[in-house]
């Protein structure tokens, strides 16, 4: 018997503090993440050209966008095995997508790099983080499907850990420039990365050989999973382009500097933080209380994340209402104090993008991926619709986060009502 199975028969009182711990785990990983990549970030800023880390991120954001439709493949595969267990079939199809998805990124994004966009990036340097990065995904995605939280929670920290220590080792031994060691960087960060997770996971579970699939009903239904969580996947991403799009169309370069500089990256830290370890840790547990009529233990964490999110929310709201501008002063330069007034508008909604997640993550446990996709294309529609009436009444750049905030609500107002049609119906 694996190891993994005899963490599948705890007794089911084991749940959630094994969920707390993760979560915990993760969220200070995560922290240390954070900090690292942000002041790895603020050392480049300070020596390396404008102009090279301008491209080096437009190239990472490029590829990084064709690729990230296969994470969507994540929360399927991780619904799917807590029902059938069938992990052997379930691999073999999330590796035929994601060949297929890494030939499609390098037969048509890397022309498109180098030919379309102009970019003048090394063909092999462009490959390098393709392979790397598609790798990256490959083994991210099964420890997250084994639930291997130990291993999910080393890897959040070592990654930007390890893309330092190579890009100085490019930079200052093998004597490469600023833009080369960037790139080798990090691909051999990477690649570092996915053999540490396949080293780590073999140790607990074998490597299910490649082998052809025999289609049944069951599988059938994973495809249509998977590319509806894939389908998801981007438009999560797609609201927050759309606020972007909104603020270069309709406000002044300064706003917008305020809101890339300032905002979205409090938007996106926050969100690594507290909302991603929802689907991390407790979309995993929550499919396998499914597949065991858990109920009791599924009540026990919805009560548990419900008051996390409430207290992380309060704190958020709080801590924007008595020193919000102080901190912003202190981190930032005077010219971003438009940000305040923001960022105060997104702490107050920030409670039901946990929430959120979590009636999301609940609504895949049973299979209803599809449903999943209508709620979030439904806050898209509403962010845009709100943000037109918003902008009859007011001009300020604070209607662009409302309306973002609002579109959470109508997300969050959905799934509520389809969690309680899940109830009825058991």
């Amino acid at each position: 018997m694996s190891k993994l199975d005899v963490q599948s028969s705890s007794l089911p009182e084991e749940v959630l503090p094994r969920l707390k711990q993760a979560f915990i785990t993760g969220v200070w990983a995560t922290l240390a993440s954070i900090s690292v990549g942000f002041l790895f970030k603020i050392w480049l800023a300070q020596w390396v050209p404008k102009n090279d880390l301008a491209l080096f991120n437009s190239v990472i954001d490029i590829i990084s966008l064709s690729l990230i439709l296969m994470t969507g493949f994540r929360s399927s595969m991780v619904v799917s095995y807590g029902q059938t267990k069938n992990d052997h079939d379930i691999i073999n199809i999330f590796r035929f997508s994601l060949i297929l998805m890494v030939l499609v990124t390098w037969g048509i994004v890397l022309p498109y790099i180098k030919h379309e966009l102009h970019i003048n990036v090394g063909y092999l340097q462009l490959v390098g983080v393709i392979v790397s990065m598609g790798l990256k995904v490959y083994f991210t995605n099964l420890v997250a499907m084994y639930r291997l939280y130990s291993i999910s929670n080393r890897v959040t920290w070592l990654e930007p850990l390890s893309n330092v220590v190579l890009f100085l080792l490019c930079y200052y031994v093998v004597q490469l420039d600023a833009l080369s060691s960037l790139f080798y960087g990090l691909s051999l960060s990477s690649l570092g990365v996915a053999l540490f997770m396949y080293v780590s996971r073999r140790k607990q579970i074998a490597t299910r050989p490649l082998t052809t699939v025999h289609l049944d009903p069951t599988l059938i239904s994973y495809v249509k999973k998977s590319f509806t969580a894939s389908l998801e996947a981007g438009a999560s991403i797609l609201m927050i382009y759309i606020t972007v799009l909104l603020t270069i169309s309709h406000f002044s370069l300064d706003e917008l500097g305020d809101f890339q500089v300032v905002v979205r990256p409090v938007f996106t830290y926050m969100t690594m933080l507290f909302v991603f370890p929802i689907y991390r840790f407790v979309l995993p547990e929550l499919s396998v209380c499914v597949r065991k009529g858990l109920h009791q233990q599924i009540r026990d964490i919805r009560r548990w994340v419900f008051r996390l999110s409430f207290a992380v929310g309060a704190t958020f709201f709080l801590t924007m209402l008595l020193w919000g501008r102080e901190i912003v002063m202190w981190v930032f330069p005077p010219q971003y104090s438009g940000a305040v007034p923001v960022l105060f508008h997104f702490s107050i909604f920030f409670v039901f993008m946990m929430l959120n997640a979590y009636q999301l993550a609940y609504i895949k446990a049973h299979g209803h991926f599809t449903q999943s996709l209508l709620i979030r294309l439904s806050g898209i529609v509403t962010l845009v619709g709100a943000y037109y009436l918003l902008s009859l009444f007011t001009a300020n750049v604070v209607a662009i986060i409302v309306a973002l905030c609002m579109g959470y609500m109508m997300m969050f107002v959905l799934s509520s009502i389809a969690e309680h049609r899940i109830l009825r119906g058991l």
